[in-house]
């Protein structure tokens, strides 16, 4: 549906609230400050409705917004993408939308591997759901444990793995710098 189509179908949404709740454009343009013309404009189609007048109207009905405009019902939110599996580790994607903000579950399996820390421009959120994960973040080597969260500019030398105990399921969110989660991630103890 185009923008036109839906501002077209807004005039006669307008009239058909307005008639169902018994207001009068005198009541409604009392309570909203807007005047019986422009409301009448606005029921009639002969006036573009925006922002600065539907949102006095939804006030005045108590109704969203969404109502007013006749917001076309959201699709599946389900997001259906294919697993992906690099270097062993299997990556499901949890967003849809390219750019920006990118979640994933991720699930390593159980291996030993040297360390290779690597940089790039981001941000990254970390949360393990299950197992053990391996975070060796500049100068820090810290486990995290199911329930534990870490957050790093990825422009610091930064590895993540298998402690090599066991297999691990994590979530994993990254994006551009400046999306800043909270941070809770405890050193490993010594």
């Amino acid at each position: 549906m185009t923008t036109d189509e839906v501002l077209a179908g807004v005039g006669p949404r307008l009239r058909r609230i307005r008639k169902e709740r018994e207001v009068t454009l005198a009541a409604l343009s009392e309570a909203t400050g807007i005047s019986v013309s422009t409301l009448s404009r606005l029921e009639s189609g002969l006036r573009r409705p925006s922002l600065e007048l539907l949102l006095p109207i939804a006030q005045a009905h108590q109704v969203p917004l969404d109502e007013l405009v006749g917001a076309p019902p959201v699709g599946d939110p389900r997001v259906r993408a294919k697993p992906i599996t690099r270097g062993g580790r299997t990556l499901y994607p949890l967003s849809r939308q390219p750019g920006g903000l990118q979640a994933y579950k991720m699930v390593e399996p159980q291996r030993s591997e040297q360390p290779d820390p690597r940089t790039h421009e981001g941000y990254e959120w970390l949360f393990v759901l299950s197992g053990k994960l391996r975070l060796v973040l500049g100068e820090h080597d810290i486990v995290l444990t199911p329930g534990e969260a870490a957050e790093f500019d990825t422009r610091v030398p930064h590895w993540f793995g298998s402690t090599g105990e066991g297999p691990v399921e994590f979530l994993s969110l990254f994006g551009p710098q400046g999306e800043r989660m909270h941070v809770r991630a405890r050193p490993k103890r010594g």
